[in-house]
Formats: structure tokens, sequence, C-alpha cells
């Protein structure tokens, strides 16, 4: 049985994510920058540092929240960005981010089912998401959709909480991430169960070798995992194979 937000409720897992996303929107930023001591900016960076060079034209970044890796992906100078979510406070809070820095024409935030991406297939060059594959109903339905909408010899760039392995990092963390986060969350966030809901998230994702095989499954190629922060976070990213337009060698 994966977590929930709200044990008791009666809604499907999908729709406790965005009524909790809902809940926390107006202090999700503060919560996210305070609790990683700011280096959640540090780990989209990098994430974004992967794919510059390929100079994308469009980019989707699924499961968007607040549009804070859609605002990183703009150093690769695309023409368009759009974001997609579950949770409509966090599109609005986003949506105000961009008309505040005047960006609203670059990018897009709309509402979005990370499991039924409402684009064709090839329709982008880079696809991201940070910090919401944990919260899919179904990881590998996501995952498939992202494979889906992007373009062949694009990108999937996936930013993901991980496990540290190290000790004595790992218990000076995990009393952090287990004791002291969810308490802080609650007071900021009003929301008693988010930041509960959070370590037990991070707990039964698939990370490392176990994510790299799900990215596989979909078709991806090239899959890497890149830790970071003595493994609190992890960059997925892989490719999908480009279409051969060469003409198969005829027999003489």
């Amino acid at each position: 049985m994966r977590t929930l937000p709200y044990d008791h409720s009666p809604l499907s897992r999908k729709k406790q994510v965005a009524l909790m996303f809902d809940r926390i929107a107006a202090r999700y930023d503060l919560l996210n920058h305070l609790l990683s001591f700011n280096v959640d900016r540090y780990w989209r960076g990098r994430a974004v540092e992967l794919f510059c060079e390929q100079r994308p034209r469009d980019i989707l970044d699924v499961a968007t929240g607040t549009g804070d890796f859609a605002l990183a992906a703009l150093k690769a100078r695309p023409q368009r960005v759009v974001g997609v979510d579950l949770s409509e406070n966090m599109l609005a809070v986003g949506r105000r981010k961009l008309e505040r820095r005047a960006l609203t024409h670059l990018i897009e935030l709309k509402y979005g089912d990370a499991e039924n991406l409402p684009f064709g297939e090839a329709s982008f060059d880079v696809v991201l998401s940070g910090f919401g594959v944990r919260n899919f109903e179904n990881t590998a339905a996501g995952i498939g959709e992202m494979f889906r909408v992007l373009r062949p010899g694009g990108t999937v760039v996936i930013l993901e909480f991980s496990r540290p392995r190290k000790a004595p990092f790992r218990q000076l963390y995990n009393f952090y991430f287990t004791r002291v986060l969810p308490g802080i969350g609650r007071l900021i966030s009003g929301d008693p169960a988010a930041y509960t809901y959070l370590p037990g998230s991070v707990g039964q994702f698939p990370d490392g070798e176990d994510f790299l095989a799900l990215l596989r499954t979909a078709g991806f190629t090239e899959a890497q995992a890149r830790p970071l922060t003595l493994g609190i976070a992890t960059i997925y990213s892989g490719r999908k194979v480009a279409v051969s337009m060469e003409s198969p060698a005829v027999s003489q």
C-alpha cells in the first residue's frame, strides 16, 4: 500500500495529492526553499545544464507546481515552455510569478494529468519533472506519457528526492527528514498531513537503479542517475532514440 496524504479519505491517491497541493500552495515555495536550505535552486540548475547545449525549441515540465523548474529551463533559451499540473492553486501561484516577471509569453502553465498528457506524440524536445514523479498514481504510465510526447532524439530529465546511503549522513538526514521537517511543514503550511506524506512518499519511491529500470522499460536509452548532495536528490535522464532517415542498403 503506497503512502496517502489523507489515510481516511475516500478519494483516489491522485485526487488526494491534488487536494494536498491545493491546500499548501500559498506556502509551497517558501517551504521548498526553507526546508532544503535553498539547495533546491542549485539542484534545478544542475538538471537544466544537462540539456542546455541541445538548444531545445519546446520544453514540457510535468507536475510543474508553481513553475520553478519551468523558470529554470529558460536558461536553455527555448521558444516556449509548457508546464502542467493537477493542482489549480499551485498553477495560480505560478502564473502570478510569471506575470510579475513578464514571462507569460515564454511559459504557459495549464491543468494537465501526467498520466494522460494533453499533447500529441513527439511534441517536445525536452520533458522535465521536478519532485513530481513520486506523486504519480501510476509511475509507469506517467513515464510512458513522457516518452510518447518527446520527439525522437529528445531528452527526459527527472529530478527527485532519493535516500542517502552512507553513514553517518544517512542517519542524520533521516532524523531531519522524518522528525524535524514534518513539524516545520505543519507549522508553516497549515496542513498536518502534507509534510508527513513527503518522507513516506520518498521512502516508497523506486530510486537509483530501480528507477532507471522504469525508464528503460518505457523505451529510454542512455538512462543515467546523478546523485546530488550526498544522495538527498538524484537527477535521472534518458534519450528517445532518433529515427534514422537512411535507406537500407540494397544487395547487388
